[in-house]
């Protein structure tokens, strides 16, 4: 088969306009980047700018009339299951049966394309469409982001260098610096060397974009007002008294909002089939809420009858906060989520193979054994259990490879046939829309069932007794250790009152435990709770369990020494 970028080269784009009319979004309300990429205006959402009176229209709060799918998958590897490709796969099975059908997704950071992850704007035949575009810079959202929490992070320093009126404590800032590359050298960092006008020499470091609170609530903010209340909130340091201090008591909040203007509209590309993709806001997936923006899917629900968004990571991580956190502030009730599995995946999940990125698979592993199949079990029968406890209807989607084997995917379904659940093979890579019209089918009977939908926790219950309720319920865990700084913490964010915020647990992706090298669904085990903190803006709490990296390093051969460009332009080594 051609590379991704050889296919997303040779791809003949429909005109951008006649893609906007197919969402329900006029021409008017069409800002071009080029031929193929359109902002799209935000007068889109309010209800007289649509061009017809679908059903699919919405407001905020209520029950949403296009049905709403989160793509999630199992406990991730380093494989790659295929959540990208999965979602914009069935948004092209469900176009190709005459549905309206619209693939709302994260944008990629560029550190990770650069260093060993590569892009992320699907693969094969289910791709979004400029390939390159999408990857590198895209409108330059990302950029802004990164503009305006550096100009937040000068703020800070500027007013410490400008005497410090409002008392900041020096060793308790928490505003650092971001960067949209992979960089470990600069995780830690020491500012202000030189003379007296240089500033406050004080240590700090840098996160990349992607892990900026900017970027999350940027997912998050619903309307340019709303995204200025955010901004204003964020705390970046506290006094010496413990008081907090925010960007609107710095003054940044305002200027940080023109910067931020452009990026809240949602960035309008296709799919290869010709389908619409909305491809808005990229924050982490460990540390943040792993989503497209909200504003991204009430455009969607406006103009179709399927709207197909994706949750990072696993279940445990990005389904949760999904349900919890984004659908707690779109008011939009998802109708069921789709859960990636590979046997490939699955069969890492015995505990009996090592996987390690960029390295050839170990030898056996593609080999024909169900037996292997089945010791990974656990670990989607867990995931299920985790959606089914959101009220949601899972359906598991086998994303299947060359590789594979009948007998392997027999197992997968014999499970599913166990729990009730619908299961489907989908060979989307290979034959885009059509290789996902049997996992089309059974996302539309399963979205047309009634919803049950129930957020974990109500927003009342204690910021610990919210962790507890993730760790035993979603994770499995027995239960919680505190260390004492972050209870410390707990008692110090309730007193200031952000109680009533829901929480992030920031661990490892690779396990449903806390522990990276746990597989399957382990169990006997507790969620050791480090440090919290609060991402005020964006509107959560967030404990961290276990070593977060928020500055990821480039690997021994990154990608970009592979990528370079030609005499006409063209990209080569882009993955």
């Amino acid at each position: 088969m051609p590379t991704d970028l050889d296919i997303a080269a040779a791809a003949t784009l429909r005109p951008l306009v006649e893609v906007a009319a197919d969402l329900g979004v006029s021409e008017e309300h069409l800002e071009p980047w080029g031929r193929d990429v359109a902002k799209i205006d935000l007068g889109v959402l309010d209800r007289s700018a649509r061009q017809d009176t679908s059903p699919a229209q919405h407001r905020p709060g209520e029950q949403n009339r296009a049905k709403y799918v989160v793509v999630t998958a199992i406990t991730p590897t380093p494989l790659g299951e295929g959540k990208t490709t999965t979602s914009v796969g069935l948004a092209q099975a469900l176009a190709s049966t005459g549905s309206r059908a619209v693939v709302c997704l994260r944008q990629p950071s560029m550190g990770p394309t650069f260093g060993i992850k590569g892009g992320a704007a699907g693969g094969g035949y289910s791709q979004v469409v400029p390939m390159e575009r999408l990857n590198l810079h895209l409108t330059g959202d990302f950029h802004a982001v990164t503009a305006a929490h550096n100009l937040l992070a000068a703020m800070v320093d500027n007013h410490l260098h400008q005497g410090n009126k409002l008392g900041i404590d020096v060793r308790n800032i928490t505003w650092r610096r971001v960067l949209d590359v992979n960089d470990r050298a600069l995780r830690t960092v020491i500012v202000g060397i030189g003379s007296r006008d240089d500033g406050l020499v004080r240590q700090t470091g840098f996160d990349i974009t992607a892990a900026s609170e900017v970027m999350v609530l940027l997912t998050l903010a619903t309307s340019l007002e709303d995204l200025r209340l955010r901004l204003g909130r964020i705390v970046v340091a506290y006094t010496v008294e413990g008081k907090s201090v925010t960007a609107d008591d710095l003054g940044a909040a305002g200027a940080m909002a023109v910067i931020l203007r452009d990026a809240l509209k949602p960035n309008l590309l296709q799919t290869l089939e010709g389908g619409p993709a909305i491809v808005h806001c990229g924050p982490f997936g460990n540390i943040a809420t792993g989503t497209s923006s909200v504003i991204a899917d009430l455009v969607g629900v406006r103009g179709s009858d399927y709207v197909i968004t994706e949750a990072g990571f696993g279940a445990d991580m990005g389904a949760e906060r999904f349900f919890d956190v984004k659908c707690r502030v779109s008011g939009l009730v998802p109708d069921a989520a789709v859960l990636v599995a590979t046997v490939r995946a699955l069969k890492a999940h015995s505990g009996h193979w090592t996987i390690k990125p960029g390295r050839p698979l170990p030898e056996g592993l593609l080999d024909e054994d169900p037996q292997e199949v089945t010791a990974g079990l656990p670990n989607l029968r867990k995931h299920i259990e985790i959606i089914q406890r959101f009220g949601i209807r899972p359906v598991v989607a086998i994303n299947a490879f060359p590789t594979d084997h009948d007998s392997e995917h027999d197992v997968v379904r014999a499970l599913c046939d166990e729990l009730g659940v619908r299961c489907a093979v989908t060979t989307h890579v290979a034959d885009g829309g059509a290789g996902g019209r049997e996992l089309a089918r059974a996302v539309v009977d399963a979205a047309h069932e009634p919803s049950d939908f129930r957020f974990l926790y109500p927003l009342e219950l204690p910021l610990a007794e919210k962790i507890e309720a993730i760790a035993t319920e979603i994770y499995g865990a027995d239960g919680i250790d505190v260390s004492p700084a972050a209870a410390k913490a707990l008692k110090e964010y309730e007193r200031l009152g952000f109680g009533n915020l829901p929480v992030v647990i920031a661990k490892t992706h690779l396990s449903i435990s806390s522990d990276p090298t746990l597989k399957g669904a382990p169990t006997g085990w507790r969620l050791p709770v480090r440090e919290v903190r609060a991402a005020v803006g964006a509107g959560y709490v967030y404990a961290i369990c276990g070593d977060m990296r928020t500055m990821p390093g480039l690997p021994k051969s990154p990608n970009a020494e592979r990528i370079d460009i030609r005499e006409d332009g063209s990209t080569t080594g882009l993955s």
